[in-house]
């Protein structure tokens, strides 16, 4: 498989990706096998439906004023 990325650029990003949980590893050989954490994968979701749930109230509550000032 061709990836238009450096091996060593794909590396990195799966570190980061496993230093924030979302992904998992284990041995196989001399390789490394990746997958999904799905606790983490829970984690960021709940995470981002909190986020999306506070912005989409504050956008609510400036576009009601707006409304209330016109």
């Amino acid at each position: 498989m061709h990836v238009p990325v450096s091996r060593p650029a794909v590396s990195q990003h799966l570190k980061v990706l496993k230093d924030a949980g979302l992904v998992v590893s284990r041995r196989d050989g001399n390789r490394q096998i990746y997958r999904l954490d799905p606790e983490g994968i829970a984690e960021l979701r709940d995470y981002l439906d909190r986020f999306w749930a506070t912005a989409l109230a504050s956008f609510k509550k400036v576009a009601e004023q707006r409304e209330e000032d016109t």
